[in-house]
Parts: structure tokens; sequence; C-alpha cells
């Protein structure tokens, strides 16, 4: 099996929870990833984990490159030599199947694949699909997606949902033990801030503008700032400053610990995040990234906040004072962080992974099964209208 989930965290930790899977199914897994720092940084951490992704897991960079402001040439050029990579790999050790998560590593591993005669497949963890998958979709032999709203967007009928998959370490666990562990204070309350692995300056600049009157009004308040390669220094002096008991650091690989130990989190709106706030119950207050592809972040969080799981703040409308009221009516109302608790709870799967895996092993395993044909153990596949490309917009 070959995983292409490179790019983003959004992609390469969803593609992390499905190769976990196969490979407790006994699969041999090869992860597809990108030269970029997230994806690298990643990888090297697998080798410190006590678990069968340190040892069984294959991993191969593919020289890929995003497209960003108009650079087709380099995008074509490493697309293309992504493609050959991944035909020399292949031929070399011949996967069954091959699975693409979306993002610019996805589209070259999917043309190798049909050279060598494997099956296909995607998963879309986003509302609105992204570009790769939407050009993808009518050609794979299975797509799988994480909102149900993703399954009319995506020009096939083979679809089925399963929500985002996430790694196992991510579910309920003591606060006071993970405070502990990441030097807080076991027994106060704790606010995580967080921008996804693209970082989130706009963010860090709102926290800091708003630290004065945070302190004022909620000293009891812990701050985990997880502020990406830029002013953890700032923020750390500023919480120093107002006398707020704060642990800030530019990247924390151990998010499980920081989902546990928080009593609200400040997030963007990425889909793997926030089905890691709902694997692990997290109250949160949603501030999309403006610029992410189609908007799709503001139609995640608008998902979330129309059910009641999470609150919605628009970064164009966001101001220090509404920050801090969201912030407050939560943590100091046990009643309303029970009731996003329990919204949260319906946006949870928990065997997303495990049903991917299955999905995938059944079509292509000892069954025989036509493409097609489905598992009569797994939920029914779904026929989505034809996609209404004017939601794209």
């Amino acid at each position: 099996m070959a995983i292409a989930c490179g790019g983003t965290g959004g992609h390469l930790f969803p593609g992390l929870a499905v190769a976990h899977q196969l490979i407790h199914h006994g699969c041999a897994v090869t992860l597809l990833v990108s030269p970029k720092e997230v994806d690298q940084l990643a990888v090297r951490q697998l080798s410190t984990l006590n678990s069968p992704l340190s040892t069984d897991l294959a991993v191969a960079t593919l020289p890929a490159v995003g497209l960003t402001r108009g650079r087709w040439i380099g995008f074509v050029r490493g697309s293309w030599q992504s493609y050959r990579a991944a035909q020399k790999l292949f031929r070399a050790r011949p996967p069954q199947a091959v699975l693409a998560m979306g993002g610019f590593t996805s589209a070259p591993p999917i043309w190798a694949a049909q050279k060598s005669q494997a099956a296909t497949y995607l998963h879309e963890s986003n509302t609105i699909p992204g570009k790769a998958n939407r050009w993808l979709a009518r050609k794979v032999d299975q797509a799988f997606v994480g909102f149900p709203a993703a399954a009319s967007l995506l020009p096939t009928r083979k679809v089925l949902i399963t929500g985002t998959p996430v790694r196992p370490q991510f579910r309920p666990r003591d606060p006071g033990a993970c405070r502990a562990a990441l030097g807080l204070d076991a027994q106060r309350p704790v606010l995580l801030v967080m921008g996804g692995s693209q970082g989130a300056n706009a963010i860090n600049e709102l926290i800091l503008q708003m630290l004065p009157r945070l302190a004022e009004r909620a000293p009891q308040l812990q701050l985990l700032h997880l502020t990406g390669s830029k002013k953890s220094q700032r923020v750390t002096d500023a919480c120093a400053t107002h006398e707020l008991k704060a642990v800030v650091v530019p990247f924390l690989a151990e998010m499980e610990l920081a989902l546990g130990a928080a009593t609200v989190a400040i997030n963007r709106a990425g889909a793997s995040s926030l089905a890691e706030l709902a694997a692990m119950r997290v109250p949160s207050v949603l501030i999309p990234l403006p610029g992410a592809a189609d908007n799709h972040q503001f139609y995640n969080a608008r998902a979330f906040e129309e059910t009641g799981a999470a609150r919605l703040l628009e970064q164009r409308a966001a101001t220090p004072e509404k920050l801090l009221r969201l912030i407050l009516e939560l943590v100091e109302n046990a009643a309303a962080r029970e009731r996003m608790q329990t919204a949260l709870a319906s946006w949870h799967s928990p065997r997303a992974a495990e049903q991917i895996a299955e999905c995938m092993l059944a079509q292509i395993g000892n069954h025989k099964l036509e493409l097609g044909e489905w598992p009569s153990h797994l939920p029914p596949a779904i026929s989505p209208l034809p996609p209404r490309q004017t939601a794209l917009t």
C-alpha cells in the first residue's frame, strides 16, 4: 500500500492514521510526502515513537512543489518529477493500492498507480474539496469524505462518508496529568492557542492585543500558546509582563497533551484539526484562515458552529474585545462547555481510519470483489448529486 499525504499536517496526520490501521492488518505501507518542513519534521518524529509506525512504515519524499502565486513552471516540473519518482518506486515495490489524501502530492502517485494497475482511492477531509481531489475523483476507484457536504461536490458516484481519521493517541485524557506534563499548574484552567501547521501571525497579534484585558478578567487562566516559527519570544515576554502563567513554544509534537490540557482552544479550522478537537471534546473558538483555498476553512467552521460544536469568529471581524468575550463565555460557564462537548461527539468518527483500511482491503483482498461492489458489513456508499461548481467560488 502507498499513501500520498504530504504538504500540510491536514493531509499528513489523517494519512498516518490510515497507515496505522493498514499496518495493523499486516500490510506493508509506504508514505509519500513532500520536502516541506512539516512533512520532514513529522517523519523524523515517527522514529521516536513506540508504535508500529516507527518500524513498519517506509517513507519516500517526492520532489512535489505546491502551486503558489502563479508559479506554474515549478509546479508542473515538480509534478512531472514526482510522477517519474513514483513510477520508479512502484516498479521496485508494486503497490496493490494507492490512497491520496489531497494536496499537491496527490496526483502524481495516482497517475503512477494507474499505470501499474493498482487500485486507487482518495480521501477529502474538508467541506469544500480541494482542486487535486476534484480532478482525481473521476479517476479513482473509490472516494472517502470527512464532511457529508463534500460528497455532492465530488464528480463521482463512488463516495463513502467516513469522517476524518485521527491518530489513536487523540482520545479524552486527564487534564491535570496533561497540564503537569507540559509544565502547567494541574488545577488551573488552560487556554490553548494554535494556528495549525501553516502558522497564524494574525492570531498571535490578536492574542498580544488581548493579553492585558485577559490578565485583568481571568488572572487564574494559564496560556499554552503554539506561535509557529515567529513571535514566541514576544508572546513569552508579554505574558511575563502581565503576570500570566504561560508555556509558549513555536511547535509542539505532542498535540494530544496540548488538547488534553486545554479548557478552551483558539484554532484555525482545517479539517484535521477539527477532527482532533472533536475526538478530544475540546470547546473552541475557530478563526478560519482567510486565504484558504475556496475559503474551505470558513465552511468547515460554519458546519461546526451550526451544530453547536464551536464558536466562529471571522478574522476580518475579529477584535480583542470580541475574542475575549467568546473565550470568557466558555471558560466561566461549565454548562456551555458541556453542551459544546456533546455537540463535538457527533463530529467524532472513531472508526474512520479503520473503515477506510477495511474498504481498501475488501476491494483488493481475498474476496476478489469487483471495484464498485460493496462489502456487506460496511455502511452503504452514497450516490451524490452532480457537483455544484458554483459552491466552489
